[in-house]
């Protein structure tokens, strides 16, 4: 048993361990997940191990910041579809762009916007990217989401062999610091995947934080359900003011550039909002003292 107090020895040289706890949970065969430092670590491995040089990537836009920089690492040129009006994407238009791309990205729940495309909306855009596309569905936040709104990602994985599934422990797990993430897939693509596994790259203590995290489940629902009630007290009371905010179901509310200076009205209030191009922010949930904060600088604004 990995403990911490083993910290003066390497880990394992590849992360089989982890790789079979990770698996055991999901109830999927070994081969079929990959580790990595985080959703990112494995979002590279999956880029290096599909493409090259030159292939395209499709994408939303806005999108999580991290998948222009993976694409300009892997020398992979980035094909962006737009959101729509409600911060959804346009999975006909991404599905058509997919046709000559090598990866195509979706975020579920979105990523800065927080919108959850449907199950059937999912599984039809699936049906019509070519199955040597490789689908990346990053499920970053899905810890967030109601149950109904889950899509049965193993059984997704063994309908459609191009899909890899992406997640990690830095959100609703609270290990951001530790950087673990892992993707599953189809076993034969998850053999291509392990291909790209960093030797040494996932810390011991990795290995520990996961069982814990996993064996305290009752806690990882409490937060949720906290951070929730949050998230819909701060949705509510910005509406209430005739805030329009995106529909969001992870651990933050988006407020589109809707002719409001979004930047201007955070600046100096000491509220840290992460800003797009277009004047749209995401405003991740705190404490009730943080929503407080939030609807004070809105409403001065407002006003």
């Amino acid at each position: 048993t990995a403990s911490l107090d083993s910290l003066n020895r390497y880990p394992e040289f590849l992360p089989h361990r982890l790789r079979s706890v990770i698996a055991q949970r999901l109830g999927v065969d070994a081969e079929q997940v990959v580790v990595g430092p985080g959703a990112t670590g494995v979002i590279m491995q999956v880029l290096h191990a599909v493409t090259a040089p030159g292939d395209s990537v499709v994408m939303a836009s806005p999108t999580f910041d991290g998948y222009p920089i993976f694409a300009d690492m892997a020398r992979l040129r980035p094909v962006t579809v737009p959101l729509d009006v409600h911060g959804r994407h346009d999975l006909d238009a991404m599905a058509d762009a997919a046709a000559t791309a090598r990866v195509v990205v979706v975020c579920r729940p979105h990523n800065p916007t927080g919108t959850v495309d449907s199950v059937a909306d999912i599984e039809r855009f699936l049906t019509r990217v070519p199955r040597d596309t490789v689908v990346l569905l990053d499920e970053a936040y899905v810890e967030f989401l109601a149950p109904e709104r889950r899509i049965d990602a193993t059984a997704l994985v063994d309908r459609f062999d191009n899909v890899v599934v992406v997640r990690t422990f830095s959100k609703a797990y609270g290990l951001a610091g530790l950087r673990v993430g892992y993707g599953f897939c189809a076993p034969a693509l998850g053999r291509t995947l392990w291909t790209m596994q960093l030797p040494f790259g996932i810390p011991l203590a990795a290995l520990v934080a996961v069982a814990a995290s996993f064996d305290a489940e009752s806690q990882l629902r409490q937060r949720i359900r906290t951070i929730t009630a949050e998230r819909r007290r701060l949705q509510m009371r910005l509406r209430a003011m005739g805030v329009y905010a995106t529909d969001a179901h992870a651990n933050f509310v988006y407020l589109p550039d809707a002719d409001t200076p979004w930047p201007e009205v955070f600046a100096g209030t000491g509220l840290q909002v992460r800003h797009y191009a277009g004047g749209g922010v995401r405003i991740t949930v705190g404490s009730r003292a943080s929503t407080r904060a939030v609807v004070r600088a809105v409403d001065a604004a407002m006003g």
